[in-house]
């Protein structure tokens, strides 16, 4: 547990589950938005099935029930966002247009609109053990967070992918390179012969399960690296670039401002609010 309130909570989840371990089914007591920070696994709930990766939020309507498993790869680690109903109707009536909303696919993919409150939320996270959190500023990102998750679900962004064990399988193993590989050149042709797939049938599988292409989640993942980085450290923003597989500092600071809205050194400043005790 990082924070709580009576209608909502903040907690980290690390599971250490592998290929070996019985499913077992759970239940939502509460509308949940997880942010997958580390690993790979796949999710069954009542609006669908999906493999979950880091970047991509885990979706659970409130008394919905589901399953876990990790058939390809052992543990992962997610920042959970709980709500109870009644807030969580308030916040979907404004974004949504009805208090009746409900998560209508498992996941969503790492969305641009996402980038900042997922590194906000794991910065958070990163930096609540021993300190004294400012209970407003998390509330405010608990509460946007939602906000922002539901307006793109109604908005039809969210994708729900029920792949074929085997392109599951190819799939979640690439994900595992890449996520081992982001500072290293890479190449379509690479990933598509560890996913022993031609490159046509990779891309098309990788968008249809991921919910982005191949560079698009590469990018997203230097960009989230280096954006926590810039949170948990003083190192100087060229030393971030180049360590996340950037060549040059231009093109760094082009796809920061892109995907953040910010440059490095003011996403930098703005984090103060909220990993300071």
């Amino acid at each position: 547990m990082i924070a709580r309130d009576a209608d909502w909570c903040l907690s980290e989840f690390t599971c250490q589950a592998g290929p070996q371990d019985r499913r077992f089914e759970e239940q939502h007591a509460f509308a949940t938005i997880a942010a997958v920070v580390e690993g790979s696994f796949q999710y069954r709930c009542d609006s669908g099935r999906a493999l979950l990766y880091p970047g991509a939020l885990m979706l659970g309507n409130p008394g919905g029930c589901f399953e876990c498993g990790h058939e390809h790869s052992r543990g992962d680690r997610c920042v959970s966002l709980q709500f109870n109903p009644v807030l969580f109707d308030e916040i979907a009536s404004s974004a949504a247009g009805t208090a009746r909303f409900r998560f209508t696919a498992a996941m969503l993919p790492a969305l641009k609109p996402l980038a900042r409150p997922l590194v906000e939320l794991e910065a958070l996270a990163a930096n609540a053990p021993g300190r004294n959190l400012d209970r407003m500023a998390v509330e405010e990102l608990a509460l946007q967070m939602a906000e922002t998750v539901v307006d793109a679900v109604a908005g039809g962004n969210a994708r729900s992918s029920a792949p074929s064990p085997s392109d599951g399988r190819r799939i979640s193993r690439v994900l595992h390179h890449i996520e081992s590989h982001t500072a290293d050149a890479l190449d379509l042709a690479a990933l598509a012969s560890i996913a022993c797939m031609s490159k046509y049938h990779f891309l098309r599988s990788f968008r249809r399960i991921v919910g982005l292409t191949p560079h698009q989640y590469l990018l997203g993942l230097r960009l989230h690296q280096a954006a926590q980085r810039l949170c948990a450290s003083a190192e100087p923003i060229s030393s971030i670039a180049f360590d996340a597989g950037f060549g040059d500092l231009s093109t760094f600071n082009a796809g920061f401002r892109a995907r953040f809205g910010t440059t490095p050194g003011n996403f930098r400043r703005a984090h103060g609010r909220l990993i300071a005790a």
